[in-house]
């Protein structure tokens, strides 16, 4: 059975709600946990792309990319783990955070790809992984839903909105 049921989700799945890239973040992120993700990335066979500024290049190792200088060119990380499915990661210290695009994860399908995205963060890191609104401010997140290490499963974590 899945996680969550779209007929109890549509609503935080609709872009004009929530924001058409709601975060996804997971708080209190070591470099180890950064480089357990780039593992995953990489033994889960999912396609990506890492850039720093416009230039594409190899997927470094977490600290190299954790390490540069404040006034470097921005780095993203771009992961597809399903094709047309885009999760766009910007690595920093402290915390893993990452865009989805409700636009592309509609309907019970969308939803399960999405829940299994963050079991498979989740249980790596054995940390929850939540995901806001996009007009949430970086210092107020109000969590709508989230993988859950307990439960071992996404789960809700708001009332509808």
């Amino acid at each position: 059975m899945p996680d969550l049921q779209w007929c109890d989700v549509e609503e935080l799945f609709d872009p004009d709600m929530m924001g058409s890239l709601p975060d996804v973040y997971v708080q209190e992120a070591s470099v180890e946990d950064w480089q357990a993700v780039f593992d995953l990335i990489r033994s889960q066979g999912w396609a990506w792309e890492y850039c720093e500024g416009d230039r594409k290049q190899e997927l470094p190792a977490a600290a190299e990319v954790l390490s540069r200088p404040d006034d470097a060119e921005c780095v993203t990380l771009r992961v597809w783990p399903v094709p047309n499915v885009r999760m766009i990661f910007r690595p920093w210290p402290g915390e893993i955070d990452f865009d989805v695009d409700l636009r592309e994860l509609q309907g019970q399908a969308g939803v399960d790809i999405l829940c299994d995205f963050l079991c498979a963060i989740g249980r790596r890191l054995g940390k929850p992984v939540l995901m806001c609104s996009e007009f949430d401010s970086f210092s107020s997140r109000f969590p709508v839903l989230g993988f859950d290490p307990a439960a071992d499963r996404v789960v809700l974590m708001a009332d509808r909105l």
